[in-house]
C-alpha cells in the first residue's frame, strides 16, 4: 500500500507562485512515475505533469513554462512548483503514484486527497 498527501495549496494572486507538495509512505518502493492533475470546477479532471523514475518528463500545455515537477526520493516527496499563476490554474490538485510492475507490487495507481490552489485576479 501507498499513502500520498499533497500540501501547499492556498490563496494567490495572478502573477504569483506556489509550491506543492506530495510525501509518498507505506510500499514506496511500488511507484514508478509520480504524476500531478487538477481538476476545476465543473470540468474534467487534467493530466498536469508527469516525472517518471527514469527521468521522462511530461508537462500539460496550458501550463508548460510555468510549472516544474520535481521529486526528491531521499523523502519521497514530489514538488510541483507553479509561477506565473492565472485565475484559470484554480483547480484541486492531485498527486498520482503509478504502479512499478514487480509481482510484489499491485498494479493499482495511488492518489493523494487533493490540496486546492486558488488564484485570484
Amino acid at each position: 500500500q501507498v499513502q500520498l498527501v499533497e500540501s501547499g495549496g492556498g490563496l494567490v494572486q495572478a502573477g504569483g507562485s506556489l509550491r506543492l507538495s506530495c510525501v509518498a509512505s507505506g510500499d514506496t518502493h511500488c511507484v514508478s512515475a509520480m504524476d500531478w492533475y487538477r481538476q476545476a470546477p465543473g470540468k474534467e479532471r487534467e493530466l498536469v505533469a508527469v516525472l517518471g523514475n527514469g527521468g521522462r518528463l511530461y508537462y500539460g500545455d496550458s501550463v508548460k513554462g510555468r510549472f516544474t515537477i520535481t521529486r526528491d526520493f531521499s523523502t519521497h516527496t514530489t514538488y510541483l512548483q507553479m509561477n506565473t499563476l492565472k485565475p484559470e490554474d484554480t483547480a484541486v490538485y492531485y498527486c498520482n503514484a503509478e504502479p512499478a510492475i514487480a509481482t510484489t507490487c499491485p498494479q493499482v495507481e495511488y492518489w493523494g486527497q487533493g490540496t486546492l490552489v486558488t488564484v485570484s485576479e
